[in-house]
Formats: structure tokens, C-alpha cells, sequence
């Protein structure tokens, strides 16, 4: 399947998703984004960490944002790998995030939805990184915690850095787990945003 008609497939299932049926969807979507993006894909793991205890509306608002930024990712031509450091990776990344600060913006939207969206990008732009560089998680399970620990012992980045992806790899699994108080700041989220976006754009260049 090409590039064209895998973003058909994608908004395919956003459009005929619904609320009464977020579990149909969701499991749907989690299959259509292993095939097409891979078992690694920060994508998948966003939709995996799903509970299906939430309500049906907010399982479908993850959905459609989660496979609204896989689509931006491959219009952008970065499902065959790109090279992270070509500035087309930086235009997808800066697009993902601009869809969470739509979120973080849109009032009946819980901060939840875009901490979640940056948390995706923040780990595909991390593992695109350790992969192009042929480094090693030593037996690590992927996440954003192992991928950043890798390329601090690489020197890749500095400590602050490290600080700083362990931050907000907090707030992203505080979401991923329903703590929606922990994620109810939406200003909290806003420096996360910003956070991210200057971390990519330091690094991506």
C-alpha cells in the first residue's frame, strides 16, 4: 500500500469512527498502525496505552488526534525512514505539535488529549535518533526514559536534557494512566509544549 492510500485507510477510520463504538475503533486503529507503522512506532504505543474504562468519547478523541498526527507523519514522507537530521523531520514534528497545541487550546478538550500527542512525537523523534545512530538500548524496554538514557550515555545530550525528557515523559504517562489530575494544568502542558519543540528544533538541525 502507498503513501496515498494509507492516508486514505487513516481517515477512513477517524470518519467512520463513533462514539458508541470506540472499542471497534480503537482496536481497529491499533491494528491498522501496527501494519503501516510498525510495532515500535511511538503511534501504536500512544493508542496501546488506551484503557477501555474510558468513556467512549474521549477513547475516539485519542483515535482520531493519535492517527491524525501518523497521517501528518506520512505526508511528510518520514514512514521509510528519513534521515532525522533533513529538515523534513522537523516540519512533522513541528506539525504533530502544532495539532497539540490546537488541543491545548480547544477549551473542551482535557489536557490529557495533547500531552499525549507530544509525548508520540517527542518518542518517534527520539527513536528515529538512537536507530539512525546504531545505538543500543541494552536490552532496555523502548520508551522515551530508555531511548533519552541511551543518548546520554552516548553524549548525545546534555544532563539537563535528560532532566528535562524525564519531566515530560512524566506528565505523558500520568495521561496514558487516567491521572487526569496530574495532567489538569493546561499551563503545565503549554511549558511542555514549548519544552519539546525547543529540544526538536536544537537537535533536528
Amino acid at each position: 500500500m502507498d503513501a496515498a492510500e494509507i492516508i486514505k485507510q487513516a481517515k477512513r477510520i477517524i470518519q467512520s469512527g463513533r462514539g458508541e463504538n470506540a472499542s471497534g475503533t480503537l482496536s481497529e486503529a491499533r491494528e491498522f498502525l501496527r501494519v503501516y507503522g510498525g510495532d515500535k512506532s511511538a503511534f501504536l504505543k500512544t493508542l496501546n496505552e488506551v484503557d477501555q474504562t474510558w468513556s467512549n468519547d474521549y477513547i475516539m478523541e485519542f483515535v482520531r488526534s493519535t492517527l491524525e498526527g501518523f497521517i501528518r507523519y506520512v505526508e511528510n514522507g518520514l514512514l521509510e525512514g528519513i534521515s532525522m537530521e533533513r529538515n523534513a523531520q522537523i516540519d512533522v514534528v513541528s506539525d504533530i505539535l502544532d495539532q497539540a497545541n490546537t488541543l491545548l487550546n480547544t477549551k473542551e478538550v482535557h489536557a490529557a488529549a495533547p500531552t499525549m500527542i507530544i509525548g508520540a512525537a517527542l518518542e518517534e523523534f527520539l527513536r528515529n535518533w538512537v536507530e539512525e545512530g546504531g545505538l543500543s538500548l541494552q536490552g532496555k524496554k523502548p520508551s522515551i526514559d530508555a531511548y533519552a538514557k541511551t543518548l546520554r550515555e552516548a553524549d548525545k545530550i546534555t544532563k539537563q536534557d535528560l532532566k528535562d525528557i524525564t519531566s515530560w515523559a512524566g506528565l505523558r504517562n500520568h495521561a496514558a494512566h487516567g491521572e487526569w489530575n496530574e495532567v489538569g494544568d493546561k499551563n503545565r502542558v503549554g511549558l511542555m509544549l514549548e519544552g519539546v519543540n525547543l529540544f526538536m528544533r536544537k537537535y533536528g538541525q
